[in-house]
C-alpha cells in the first residue's frame, strides 16, 4: 500500500512563498493521480490542486496563478508551490492519491498528519 507524507509547512508573511512535498512509497505513484487538499478550522476539506499521471494540472480558482503543482516521479514526490501567499491559505495542508469516478476526483488513501500553513497578514 503506498504512503504519503506531507512537510514544508510553516509560518510566513503574507506575501511569502512556501514549498510542500508530499513523499510517496511504492511503485505505481508514476501512474495515479495527486491532490493537494487544505483545510481550515471549521471549514470542509478542499482539493486545491492535482496533477494527473497524465501530466494534466488542475486548480482551484483561489489558488490558480499562485500555487503550481509538479512531481518527481524518480523521487516519488509531488510538489506544491505556494507563492504570494494570503492569510486565508492557512490551513493544514493534506495530499492523497485521487480516483476519477467519472464526474469528479475523490480521495482514495487515507488521511494523513497533514503539513500545518500559516500566513500572518
Amino acid at each position: 500500500q503506498v504512503q504519503l507524507v506531507e512537510s514544508g509547512g510553516g509560518l510566513v508573511q503574507a506575501g511569502g512563498s512556501l514549498r510542500l512535498s508530499c513523499a510517496a512509497s511504492g511503485s505505481t505513484f508514476s501512474i495515479n493521480a495527486i491532490g493537494w487538499y487544505r483545510q481550515a478550522p471549521g471549514k470542509q476539506r478542499e482539493l486545491v490542486a492535482l496533477t494527473s499521471s497524465g501530466g494534466i494540472t488542475v486548480y482551484a480558482v483561489a489558488v490558480k496563478g499562485r500555487f503550481t503543482i509538479s512531481r518527481d516521479d524518480a523521487k516519488n514526490t509531488v510538489f506544491l508551490q505556494m507563492n504570494s501567499l494570503k492569510p486565508e491559505d492557512t490551513a493544514v495542508y493534506y495530499c492523497n492519491h485521487l480516483r476519477w469516478y467519472g464526474t469528479s476526483w475523490f480521495p482514495l488513501g487515507s488521511w494523513g498528519q497533514g503539513t500545518q500553513v500559516t500566513v500572518s497578514s
